[in-house]
């Protein structure tokens, strides 16, 4: 399990978090659901170890994101909303480096692995300067995949794919939680949301207002539920790219 309780952040004088706690069992996909600035991206980004709470401790199973940074960073994949790749780089390239850092075993072995489950194989050694916006956030997900991580940390993970690459993503999230996988989606599509995910949790203030298992929603009883706690109406998520 990963556990994060009373997380605080602030950016000069605007409080983002505060005092918040999540906790994601193994299995359990989590789409994170709230207002532009509610706090989706800085949470993550504290999760994943990119940015640190003012207060507040994230518990993986028996140790800390501080007692053991390097063990609970290699069980941590993250896709952030900028790509974080290389352009001058191909796919494969970027991918090879990624192994090293993770001193993965089998590397080219895994690296194909990863490259087929995003359907990027046929791209693979092209620069990735050179790829779709969809393209470079598939190979952001084989990233994240690449070193088998136990927790799946994304941020709008949906950007940029067109139908087809939504359903591949879709049925990799299916696949990862069947596997004991833990995943944390933030996502503006409420759609979506209801699509992937076994639990819904919504940001508002600096707190989780709900956190409510999927089955006990329909998508537009998560609409009305979304008005009634932060009065604004949904923002639809808009992706769509030809890679």
């Amino acid at each position: 399990m990963i556990k994060a309780v009373n997380l605080t952040k602030s950016f000069g004088s605007r409080k983002v978090l505060r005092g918040l706690s999540i906790a994601i069992e193994p299995g359990e996909v989590v789409s994170l659901i709230g207002m532009n600035g509610a706090g989706k991206t800085t949470l993550l980004r504290i999760l994943s170890d990119l940015t640190k709470a003012e207060v507040g401790v994230i518990h993986y199973n028996d140790l800390t994101s501080r007692s053991d940074p390097a063990t609970y960073r290699r069980n941590i994949g993250v896709v952030l909303h900028a790509p974080m790749l290389y352009g001058n780089l191909t796919g494969r390239e970027n991918l090879r480096f990624f192994s090293r850092l993770y001193q993965l075993t089998e590397r080219d072995e895994r690296i194909n692995q990863v490259l087929e489950m995003v359907n990027l194989r046929s791209r693979a050694d092209d620069l990735v300067r050179t790829y779709s916006r969809g393209m470079q956030q598939r190979l952001s997900i084989a990233r994240a995949l690449l070193h088998d991580p136990a927790c799946l940390l994304m941020d709008e993970p949906y950007t940029g794919l067109d139908q087809d690459s939504s359903s591949v993503f879709e049925n990799l999230i299916e696949e990862a939680s069947s596997s004991g996988k833990m995943i944390l989606l933030a996502t503006h599509d409420l759609d979506k949301a209801c699509r992937s995910s076994t639990r819904i949790d919504l940001l508002h203030q600096g707190k989780i207002a709900l956190s409510q298992p999927r089955a006990d929603l329909t998508p537009e009883g998560l609409i009305n539920i979304y008005r009634e706690i932060t009065g604004a109406v949904p923002v639809k998520h808009m992706e769509g790219d030809a890679g």
